[in-house]
């Protein structure tokens, strides 16, 4: 079963469909820093590194089921300006539609950031939905906890889901897992390892037994103490972000103690718990399994590369059952 994946990234949303049996034959990602991470995890997957918007479809092959992608999502973010499709960065949704348009596979799935609920861009969700539907897809979108699908982290984002009209085939959203993990569960075992960064935040190259298992040092913001960071052993972690220093605290540490309104400390005498989980922690969180690499030289492009990535589990729950809404329609995968 035949993939092409757009926006790739560090490739979780990849590897979840791998998992199900789908296979990426063609991939593209801009960003130079993780075409090494990219070739490294997807050593048969041809990746194309052009801008987006000077891919011609020609060079894409035809012969796919499906178009996986999550566009850059810092336009619809409600931590960012919010300025949607007017941000050159919001429009690159349309080149995603673009391909899907010369493609026309037989489904998609297009994920990004909870802020595109938001009524300030109802009328690009509804652009999205309608050039979706006028394309001849089936369109269903949700809003989905990644904890809610074995990710030991709340997440919340939305997926588009399309079949095309003449499969008659109708998306059913995933059961919910029995159990939601935990950080205990994602990282308990390696609580010990971790190994700090050196010298202006450079990786230490070689991180032991666990590759990537290291964590960025220096102070941290205004914005940063402004709220508790830090999730207990027996809760899920807060959202993995696509930056370094806004990482979450490891959960040895005490939750911080408030001093006045969006004002927050550590708790006095146990400063040296306060460290920032390492970029392998934030991995695990996201269900990346150990062996896969994050190459990099600064730490920040390893927590960005794991922090906009979808969660591997989470793909892989969309992924399976999409095989199981399609299965009499899909082609088997030839290496």
């Amino acid at each position: 079963m035949k993939i092409i994946s757009l926006f790739s990234g560090a490739g979780g949303f990849d590897l979840g469909f791998h998992k199900a049996g789908f296979k990426t034959i063609w991939a593209n990602e801009f960003d130079p820093k993780i075409w090494d991470t990219f070739r490294c995890n997807f050593p048969s997957t041809f990746l194309d590194t052009s801008d987006i918007r000077k891919v011609n479809s020609d060079s894409i092959p035809d012969d796919i089921d499906g178009i996986i992608g999550g566009p850059p999502c810092q336009s619809f973010s409600g931590a960012g300006k919010g300025l949607g499709d007017k941000d050159d960065r919001g429009k690159l949704f349309f080149e995603y539609i673009r391909i899907l348009t010369d493609k026309m596979p037989k489904f998609f799935v297009a994920e990004n950031v909870a802020g595109l609920l938001h009524s300030k861009h109802l009328a690009t969700r509804e652009k999205i939905i309608s050039d979706f539907n006028e394309l001849g897809y089936n369109v269903f979108f949700h809003l989905l906890n990644s904890n809610d699908f074995n990710v030991p982290q709340d997440r919340k984002r939305v997926f588009f889901v399309g079949y095309r009209n003449d499969l008659n085939a109708i998306f059913k959203v995933p059961n919910n897992c029995d159990y939601k993990p935990l950080l205990k569960d994602a990282i308990w075992n390696i609580k010990d390892s971790a190994l700090s960064a050196r010298d202006k935040n450079k990786t230490n190259g070689s991180t032991g037994n666990i590759l990537n298992h290291e964590y960025m040092h220096g102070g941290f913001s205004s914005m940063y103490m402004s709220r508790n960071r830090v999730r207990s052993w027996n809760e899920p972690s807060f959202t993995i972000q696509a930056g370094g220093r806004h990482a979450p605290i490891h959960p040895q540490a005490t939750k911080m103690l408030k001093v006045k309104k969006d004002v927050m400390k550590f708790v006095d005498g146990k400063e040296d718990l306060y460290r920032r989980l390492s970029v392998r922690e934030c991995a695990r969180i996201q269900t990346f399994p150990d062996e896969h690499e994050f190459k990099y030289i600064d730490l920040s492009d390893g927590y960005k590369m794991v922090g906009n990535a979808v969660p591997v589990n989470l793909a892989f729950s969309i992924a399976d059952q999409i095989k199981k809404d399609l299965q009499p329609f899909l082609q088997s995968c030839a290496d």
